[in-house]
């Protein structure tokens, strides 16, 4: 059981709430389509668990970039919806950019010949 987990990354809070705005993006969907969705586009390689998952929903509803709605499923099943609101589109747009420049920045160090200066 411990290697089918060891790829596995821990996902920094902020991280995850870009994730989960990025997820929303593609359209409203209930917090297990959000895990799945996250998991399934990792390549399995990020698993977000409820202990996680929920709290950073709330919080992204308290902050007004997502909003929520309950619903039945298609299996009649009482769901709550979450949706990306307009100023939830706003922030994963800022946040989409500074990932960006993190993400270079890193590579920047991690692999400093490409940038002509290594160190």
């Amino acid at each position: 059981m411990k290697r089918r987990h060891q790829n596995r990354i821990e996902v920094l809070q902020g991280t995850l709430d870009l994730l989960i705005l990025q997820t929303l993006r593609w359209g409203a969907q209930h917090g297990y389509s959000i895990s799945q969705a996250i998991r399934i586009n990792s390549g399995e390689v990020l698993q977000i668990d409820t202990g996680s998952l929920y709290p950073a929903l709330h919080r992204l509803e308290r902050q007004r970039l997502i909003s929520s709605e309950w619903t039945v499923s298609d299996n009649n099943q009482r769901v709550k919806l979450y949706r990306l609101t307009v100023a939830g589109k706003k922030h994963l747009a800022a946040e989409r950019s500074n990932w960006e420049k993190l993400s270079e920045a890193v590579d920047g160090i991690l692999n400093p010949a490409r940038n002509g200066s290594e160190a």
